[in-house]
């Protein structure tokens, strides 16, 4: 994403500058009005080489927001704490942004819409959360709870790594002795076979013209898996391919179950988060909706959104969508009728954290005899059609 260098003159009639990361130029003038800088020239940073520039993760934000909320619990100014903590950053990156932000609120603008300037760092939820809490003036005990729900989502995408983690690797070794076995070791029984002068046996001539295939063929292969991957991952990025890749997801075997959990895990945690801030709920579900990370989830959250618009409780259209189990919509119908939702979806999280967990232990039990039973049959299968001919051999020569 674009930096873009900007100047105006702000409401007191200070000339003012700053940075900020936006898609394009239009971004920037929406900011600018926002800030009420009038006169303003807007110019598209120079672009550096950061191919050395290190990556700000979710840990660097979960830690700084925590640290972030003590101080200013215990009554530190925002732009001494916000300076301190730039200071003691490791992340060169995350320094550099820090102290952006810390100039620009000292410039007089609020936390919220400096910190929109890195959306890379802090995403949507975090800069209306920010904003809530600048609000109510209750920013410490918001940043405390957005620190909490970075830790307990990064434990969430952690579980499901792991439990993705075996499976891949496990059959990114299988393939990697299918195609040892088909380049390397077939090609020599292929040379014994051809000294037979006989017909080899069908599931022999299968894997040899594999193996024919593979040799002869390496650079179409590669060519075709690379078109393949191309074209799942521009079809992954369509709003229509991903919708049909994120249902396939929700009804496959196995990981369906996990996918679901996870999702109601995080869409719970997520809304709680926000309406505990006080952010209004059609608000909540647009900023719920946009971090689903699943595109069936996200449009039946979405639904939700135009039903309560239009005055309908939330309980129906979540229940009309087939995504979430019946269990917790009547969770969220109780919580709506005793004024506790926030509370509620909290309990709602916590237990379908538990149910990941349980899930991730299933199928981790489920996926490891398959995966070896997997392998054992395919380099199996591989070796009995070599040995075939010679079987066949032993019984002509012995009868």
């Amino acid at each position: 994403m674009p930096i873009y260098n900007w100047k105006g003159i702000g409401s007191g009639g200070r000339r003012r500058k700053g940075k900020l990361e936006a898609p394009d130029e239009r971004q920037v003038e929406n900011f600018l009005k926002r800030l009420r800088i009038s006169d303003y020239s807007i110019k598209e940073a120079p672009k550096d080489l950061v191919l050395m520039k290190p990556k700000v993760k979710p840990k660097d934000v979960m830690i700084f927001t925590r640290q972030f909320s003590t101080m200013i619990d215990a009554g530190l100014p925002l732009v001494q704490s916000l300076k301190v903590l730039s200071d003691q950053a490791d992340n060169p990156t995350f320094k550099s942004a820090l102290r952006d932000i810390n100039n620009s609120v000292q410039s007089g603008s609020t936390l919220s819409d400096s910190m929109r300037k890195y959306p890379k760092m802090f995403d949507e939820l975090y800069c209306n959360l920010v904003a809530a809490g600048e609000a109510a003036g209750i920013l410490d005990s918001i940043l405390k709870r957005l620190a909490e729900y970075i830790e307990k989502n990064e434990k969430l995408k952690r579980k499901v790594k792991g439990a993705m983690a075996y499976p891949a690797v496990v059959l990114f070794v299988a393939g990697a002795v299918v195609i040892v076995l088909l380049v390397f070791v077939i090609p020599v029984f292929t040379e014994v076979f051809s000294g037979f002068g006989a017909e080899l046996p069908a599931l022999t001539q299968m894997v040899v013209n594999a193996s024919d295939i593979m040799i002869n063929n390496a650079v179409a292969v590669l060519i075709c898996t690379a078109v393949f991957v191309f074209t799942m991952v521009k079809v992954g990025k369509t709003s229509k391919g991903r919708a049909i890749l994120d249902a396939g997801a929700l009804k496959a075997p196995v990981f369906g179950d996990l996918v679901r959990k996870v999702a109601v895990a995080k869409f719970s945690r997520t809304l709680a988060t926000m309406l505990q801030a006080g952010v209004p709920i059609i608000s909540s579900l647009d900023i719920v909706a946009s971090t689903a990370g699943n595109k069936v989830v996200e449009e039946a959250i979405i639904e939700s959104r135009m039903a309560i618009a239009e005055g309908r409780s939330l309980t129906d259209p979540l229940m009309e969508s087939g995504v979430f189990p019946g269990m917790v919509t009547q969770m969220i119908a109780v919580g709506e009728e005793a004024g506790a939702l926030d509370a509620m979806l909290l309990k709602v999280a916590d237990f379908y954290d538990d149910e990941v967990d349980a899930a991730v232990d299933t199928l981790t039990t489920l996926i490891e005899p398959m995966l070896i039973v997997f392998l054992g049959v395919t380099v199996g299968t591989i070796i009995i059609a070599m040995y075939l001919p010679i079987f066949s051999m032993g019984e002509a020569v012995g009868g």
